[in-house]
């Protein structure tokens, strides 16, 4: 016999939380498309040429790839980025630009497997392709804000910076050719602390001390004040107009939020670098106020050079994803996702007759319920524990009385109150409120 079990950092889901799951995709796609980003899908598995010239020397190898039975080489994606660069450079001409995405699916890395992290997970990206328009920067700020309110949430901060900002230095001190090992490392901040990142940046880089001392002195600087008010003093930190840029940029960003979500949402964050190296603008990174330590449910950031691997036009674009696995986690520990085993309105119970109760659960479909029957005639204990096994709050009690009347029993499970006698309009009537 083969003992059942799951790959570790893999995840089987019940139906109570595969039900949240899909309560919380639905509320997200709502937000998507209130702002005309239209769905796209794209494989899970791409040629490994595709994937490997986009991600980061960590991320090739955390990929999962392998030779096909055509003797293909081949990967699952790591994330829904780089399949879009390769779907906008296939499909441009049909599409049309600009262009706003959004693409729900699992992606895989074989990474070390934690709370709210998994090797394989699901990503909801929202992408705005096409436009080098500071507004929608500002979009995606907005969609980030909009969907998480959305969800219930009360609490979160997105964490801003800006690519540029951390270039200039890097070009200033005669290190840009360092760049991307340097931010990678320093992604990791947060992780394994700023001794640790000082002693990495020392082994794997040529940044010398008090090079490092500078680079890490700055990003450790908070945010006082509004968000324009502290890059207000970041414009004398450097005369590079690779930095000035940046900050410019942020600035114009922040002029258009203020207008757009309270201020308290969102501020500026020099510590996030977003280590995958297609960012090229600004970068976004939100957590969730009451579970700091849970990471980031919602990354991105703006990329200039989207298609340069496989075209060359240059596109740019902009957006961010959910890391949905995680923020699941986060909400169920916040109280904000309370799933069910079930998914319909009521259980249907027929104390008597199979038939009429498959009849009467049909007409109420018919009406644009949702219900289940419970598909034996048995003593009411068993159907009983079954409806609380289940979560029903509500169970239709079909009896010989009710057949002849053609009326119909409503109890509630949680109360023990009971309705007897309903007309069918009634009880529809009962059942719509519960939803509501």
């Amino acid at each position: 016999m083969i003992t059942p079990r799951t790959l570790s950092g893999f995840k089987d889901r019940l139906p109570k939380e595969s039900y949240a799951k899909s309560k919380m995709l639905k509320r997200i796609v709502e937000s998507f498309e209130a702002f005309g980003f239209s769905p796209i899908e794209t494989p899970h598995l791409e040629y490994a040429e595709i994937l490997k010239k986009q991600g980061s020397e960590e991320i090739q190898k955390e990929m999962y790839h392998f030779l096909d039975h055509g003797g293909r080489e081949v990967a699952l994606r790591f994330d829904l980025t780089v399949p879009l660069a390769r779907f906008i450079s296939q499909y441009k001409n049909e599409l049309g630009l600009p262009f706003k995405r959004y693409c729900i699916g699992n992606v895989f890395r074989g990474e070390r497997a934690q709370k709210g992290r998994y090797r394989e997970f699901t990503q909801c990206d929202f992408d705005f392709i096409g436009t080098q328009s500071i507004g929608s920067d500002a979009e995606i700020v907005q969609v980030i804000y909009q969907t998480l309110r959305h969800l219930g949430v009360e609490r979160f901060t997105i964490a801003l910076n800006h690519r540029k900002i951390f270039n200039g230095l890097m070009e200033s001190l005669g290190a840009e050719s360092q760049t991307i090992e340097t931010l990678r490392i320093l992604d990791k901040i947060d992780k394994i602390g700023r001794e640790s990142v000082c002693e990495e940046l020392q082994s794997k880089t040529t940044l010398k001390g008090a090079d490092i001392t500078m680079l890490l002195d700055f990003i450790a600087q908070k945010q006082e004040g509004s968000a324009l008010e502290f890059l207000g003093k970041l414009e004398s930190f450097s005369a590079n107009a690779v930095f000035q840029q940046g900050i410019s940029e942020l600035k114009e960003l922040c002029k258009l939020l203020r207008s757009l979500l309270p201020q308290e949402f969102y501020h500026i964050n020099l510590s996030i670098a977003r280590g995958l190296g297609y960012y090229t603008g600004i970068i976004y990174e939100t957590t969730l106020g009451d579970l700091p330590t849970l990471g980031s449910v919602c990354s991105g950031g703006r990329y200039d050079n989207l298609t340069q691997n496989f075209s060359s036009d240059s596109l740019s674009g902009v957006g961010a994803s959910i890391g949905l696995d995680r923020l699941l986690a986060g909400l169920e520990e916040l109280g904000l996702i309370k799933g069910n085993a079930n998914v319909a309105n009521a259980l249907l119970i027929p104390l008597h007759s199979l038939e009429y109760g498959y009849f009467v659960a049909q007409n109420l479909r018919n009406l644009g319920l949702k219900i289940e029957v419970y598909p034996e005639v048995v003593k009411p204990k068993k159907s009983f524990a079954y409806a609380n096994a289940k979560g029903y709050k509500y169970v239709i009690v079909l009896g010989e009385e009710e057949e002849a009347q053609k009326t119909y029993t409503l109890k509630n499970m949680e109360s023990g109150e009971q309705k007897n006698h309903l007309s069918l309009e009634s009880l529809v009537e009962c059942l719509r409120v519960v939803e509501s």
